[in-house]
């Protein structure tokens, strides 16, 4: 844990100099509780398409960088906005050739590369919606029911995966031979596959500007699919309005990017609307270079993350809480690495859960440390339905967790729910619903058309809205004990991760309609292992059984539950052996989990955690 008094001075540090836009509450509350919010400034004015940009930079920065990725030499492929411009074109004309529409899509099976980049925008120059797929369904599933049920629904016309070899067996099983197959290279042996290089066909300048005049902002750029932290999968529609309107709701909040072009670092994958509509299309939109991060927050992919981040420092960087608690023993040891990476980084941005505070105060020490100045770190709330940004923070706030207030154009409405504030959200950056799940979409609006996100929020100060929002769990999750009162799960969930670290992952909460809340752990294994004392081949059960793992763990279950009351209080806990299951649903594919399917599937071990007397698994709070 930091020491309280570097915090302090970390906390008085002045900040790093950094353009941001003005985002000011105007409130109507309602007789029946219900509060509508919006910022005084209104939206101005957006491209209308998100081939726009790529002609804009293309004709105005030539030369300048857009996308780099290491190549097989492990040396830095680069294409200029010009470059990716004439491949993009080339590659339009071909599709256009095929008669590919929202009816026969294009779905991207692999992950994020200058081939998926250039793919993505030849089919959105000529209107033809394509799909990014997070590559987990094809290569962590044993039995493809996700990747499955997607294809039915979308019914391609056209697959693509950078590399046959590792998906060679999904693209089997799930990919009927009359769908087209595009590869970059390892072409399947036996499969008729079309070789990227082949889309960079013969030009149809004439064809191609047609069909580009024929794309309007309600025309479906993307089908995006929802992780499933919550349910199945859907898909979203991704119209060109939506995702232009959003970019220039983050462009007036974020104002520090009109004033240079960005240099992005990322990983996030495509597949999600974070990686891809918030960084990547924040790349195109500003004119600035997206470097292609090939690590990951895992022990192997973090590596890769530094190594990259030693060459190219950022000037600003987006990642989720996981991504930085394993980024900051590396900022901690590596001396050039810190350097590089603060040297010119205006912002520190955070997404898809909540960040805790040890390490939200770790990045502020580690910035004072090496540049004498502090990074604001910043988050927002959005979804897949919302392009995704909906809400953002602004302003330096002293602790993690402020999502801010609406971006210009966004109406937030919060609706009375539960003895909470039920978010919804209006807006040109709202989806029109989901594909070909129309009883879906009716359940996702209100009668005033306002999008129900499924978020609770309260605010940061009830007697000054103007300090922003903060998240206050998901409404699907939360439940009652056997007393009526409310459990919120999403904070306590934070709470014990934050207070478990860094032995803990994530956390099953139980309780409803029981007396007391008790949860299933599922620990980090590299974290306990090195608790333990155990060697490197030791598997699960051993780790979690090993008495050094389970008296840390009795030590901090006592201190959590502590002078807590019943809706906060902890009482018994359970570690996890095996991780949880993508097949099952108890894992999305960003790495997160799905609290009912995991309390569903692993009903036995939540009945022992309410079992009398208590089994030896459980580790009860004294």
């Amino acid at each position: 844990m930091p020491d309280p008094a570097i915090k302090a001075k970390a906390n008085s540090t002045l900040l790093r100099a950094v353009r941001m836009g003005a985002l000011d509450a105007v409130l109507d509350r309602r007789a029946d509780g219900t509060i509508y919010i919006r910022t005084a400034r209104d939206l101005g004015p957006y491209y209308r398409k998100l081939s726009d940009p790529l002609d804009h930079w293309a004709r105005a920065a030539p030369d300048r960088v857009f996308l780099a990725q290491r190549d097989a030499q492990d040396r830095w492929r680069t294409l200029s906005y010009a470059q990716t411009h004439h491949q993009v074109q080339r590659i339009a004309a071909s599709l256009l050739r095929r008669g590919l529409s929202a009816e026969k899509p294009i779905v991207i099976l692999s992950g994020n590369s200058i081939e998926h980049a250039l793919l993505a925008l030849a089919a959105m120059v000529v209107g033809i919606p394509y799909a990014p797929v997070s590559a987990a369904y094809s290569l962590m599933s044993s039995d493809f029911g996700k990747l499955r049920m997607i294809l039915d629904l979308l019914t391609p016309g056209m697959v693509f995966a950078a590399d046959g070899g590792p998906f060679a067996r999904a693209l089997y099983a799930t990919v009927p031979d009359e769908i087209e197959l595009v590869v970059a290279q390892n072409p399947l042996g036996d499969r008729p596959v079309t070789m990227f290089a082949d889309l960079l066909g013969n030009e149809d300048s004439a064809g191609v500007a047609a069909a580009q005049a024929r794309v309007t902002p309600d025309t479906i750029a993307k089908f995006l699919f929802t992780s499933g932290s919550t349910g199945a999968p859907k898909a979203v529609i991704n119209t060109h309005r939506m995702l232009c309107s959003n970019q220039a709701m983050l462009a007036e909040s974020f104002a520090f990017v009109q004033d240079e072009p960005p240099v992005l670092v990322d990983w996030l994958p495509w597949s999600h609307t974070f990686g891809s509509n918030h960084n990547f299309n924040l790349a195109l939109m500003n004119g600035g270079s997206f470097y292609i991060d090939d690590g990951n927050p895992t022990p192997p992919g973090v590596p890769k993350t530094v190594r990259n981040l030693r060459d190219i420092a950022p000037t600003a960087y987006f990642n989720v809480p996981k991504g930085y608690e394993a980024l900051v023993p590396h900022l901690r040891a590596d001396d050039t690495l810190r350097k590089n990476f603060f040297s010119r980084v205006k912002m520190l941005f955070y997404a898809g859960a909540g960040l805790n505070q040890t390490t939200w105060d770790a990045l502020a020490e580690l910035a004072v440390a090496t540049t004498g100045e502090r990074i604001i770190l910043l988050s927002s709330l959005g979804s897949t339905e919302t392009a995704p940004a909906a809400l953002a923070c602004t302003w330096d706030f002293d602790r993690a967790g402020n999502i801010g207030l609406p971006c210009p154009g966004v109406e937030l409405k919060l609706v009375p729910n539960g003895g909470k504030l039920e978010a919804r959200l209006r807006g040109p950056h709202i989806t029109p619903g989901y594909w070909r799940q129309p009883q879906q979409t009716r359940e996702a609006f209100d009668d005033e058309g306002f999008y129900k996100i499924g978020d609770a929020l309260t605010f940061a100060d009830p007697a000054d809205p103007g300090q922003g929002l903060l998240f206050d769990g998901r409404l699907a999750e939360d439940f009652k004990l056997s007393t009526g009162t409310w459990v919120s799960v999403g904070p306590l969930r934070l709470r014990f991760v934050d207070h478990f670290a860094p032995y803990v992952r994530d956390v099953a909460v139980a309780g409803a309609d029981r007396d007391d809340i008790a949860v299933l752990v599922f620990p980090d294994i590299e974290a306990c292992r090195s608790l333990a004392g155990l060697s490197g081949d030791a598997p699960g059960a051993a780790i979690v059984e090993a008495p050094p793992v389970r008296a840390m763990f009795a030590e901090l279950l006592n201190e959590f539950a502590a002078g807590q009351s019943s809706s906060t209080r902890v009482v018994r806990l359970i570690l996890m052996a095996e991780p949880p299951s993508l097949d099952k649903g108890e894992m999305t594919d960003k790495g997160s989990i799905n609290q009912r399917a995991v309390l569903a599937s692993r009903a036995a071990l939540v009945d022992e955690l309410y079992a009398c007397p208590l089994t030896s698994l459980a580790i009860v709070a004294q």
